[in-house]
């Protein structure tokens, strides 16, 4: 258990709670927001003066999965700490419930009184409490049976039901997280705060983890705030992407929206592999070995970035044998399971030349030296100005 759960989990421990205590009552209707569960509203903070998060903005609706995603250091576990009371921004708003919880100068309301859900990348659950015992303590207000269906049901949905009367020590990490999970939800909290809660976890059993967790977050209805590194997993969980890089805010939208809309290169080698050829623009058009291409916007002679997708490019073996430095061919083959990658030294006119790399689904393996013809998928090839 790190220093961040030891203190989140101590101060909680102090009001009989996990995770979600409010000794106050609910605010009345008048006072929350329809619209938004939680909001973050121009949000900064830094340390010996050094800026950690600039400018954010952000709101939640109730049921609805936001997920901030960015490299290591980019700010994303500062923001959840800010959200969970664990932080004190150092300008701006945190509005929960339709409640002001935190503004430097005016109010910063601990997390204990803020009714939030939080779990770890680490299960930290409590060794000497059973399993149920541990999803039980979060909702000591409740009478024991309605204490113990509950926690019975959540652990039912995230496939534990069975080790109820197990300890911690006797699980495996994938176990432990799933009961942490459960502990959190137990209270019903307005919202869940998830700090990489599956990274710690190989790749069959974090896919399984994380959809169940997906379905019980949405049949719950609850808000979420989820904090990861991982492209693949933010796509798979979030109803609206939060991107970061340094502090700042990139991007926010759908998952399809960053991936087929971003708004910077960034954004593009974020989501995956890209080819990249640089050129410049004339006639309104950017020739590349693959074809020519639009270059909407752009002023003439401007030099343009041009990234490709692997899976914009498609693959036509031709009928020729043999190497020919004229025509694109295949370098090399390798098949990744459910899709295969083709390696490829594409040639354009003029001598252009680019090696690139194709994503085909399913099995494709042309030999070493195939001669190839090329197009584009253009709604995975995008164009930014150098």
């Amino acid at each position: 258990m790190n220093a961040f759960q030891r203190k989140f989990l101590g101060r909680l421990s102090l009001n009989d709670g996990l995770l979600n205590v409010n000794p106050g009552s609910e605010p009345p209707a008048s006072e929350r927001s329809a619209e938004s569960i939680l909001s973050l509203d121009q949000v900064h903070c830094q340390f010996h003066k050094q800026k950690v998060v600039s400018d954010v903005s952000l709101d939640i609706k109730p049921g609805e999965v936001v997920c901030l995603l960015g490299p290591s250091g980019c700010g994303k576990t500062t923001l959840l700490r800010i959200a969970a009371g664990l932080q004190e921004p150092t300008q701006g708003r945190v509005v929960l419930g339709g409640d002001l919880v935190a503004s430097p100068g005016r109010i910063h309301r601990p997390p204990e009184r803020r009714n939030v859900g939080l779990a770890f990348q680490e299960s930290a659950l409590f060794p000497h409490l059973t399993i149920l015992e541990n999803v039980c303590f979060g909702i000591q207000s409740l009478p024991k049976p309605e204490r113990r269906a509950k926690a019975t049901h959540l652990l039912e949905r995230l496939g534990m039901a069975g080790h109820a009367q197990a300890y911690p020590h006797t699980l495996s990490g994938g176990q432990q997280q799933r009961v942490a999970l459960a502990r959190a939800l137990a209270p019903s909290p307005r919202v869940m705060l998830l700090d990489e809660p599956f990274s710690s976890l190989d790749a069959r059993l974090r896919d399984q983890i994380r959809d169940d967790t997906l379905h019980v977050l949405k049949e719950m209805e609850t808000a979420t705030l989820l904090v990861t590194h991982d492209p693949e997993e933010a796509m798979f969980m979030a109803d609206r992407i939060v991107l970061m890089r340094e502090g700042k805010v990139v991007q926010t939208g759908s998952p399809a929206d960053l991936y087929c809309r971003p708004v910077d290169p960034f954004v593009v080698n974020f989501f995956g592999q890209v080819n990249v050829y640089s050129a410049r623009v004339h006639n309104g058009e950017v020739a590349t070995p693959v074809g020519h291409l639009k270059a909407e916007g752009v002023s003439e002679g401007r030099e343009v970035k041009v990234m490709i997708r692997p899976e914009a490019v498609r693959v036509t073996p031709l009928n020729k044998g043999g190497h020919d430095e004229k025509n694109s061919h295949v370098v090399m083959s390798r098949l990744l399971g459910p899709s295969s990658l083709v390696h490829i030294c594409a040639h354009g006119w003029e001598d252009q030349e680019m090696h690139l790399h194709a994503r085909v689904p399913g099995v494709f393996l042309p030999p070493e030296g195939q001669a190839v013809a090329l197009s584009l998928d253009l709604s995975q090839v995008f164009i930014f100005e150098q």
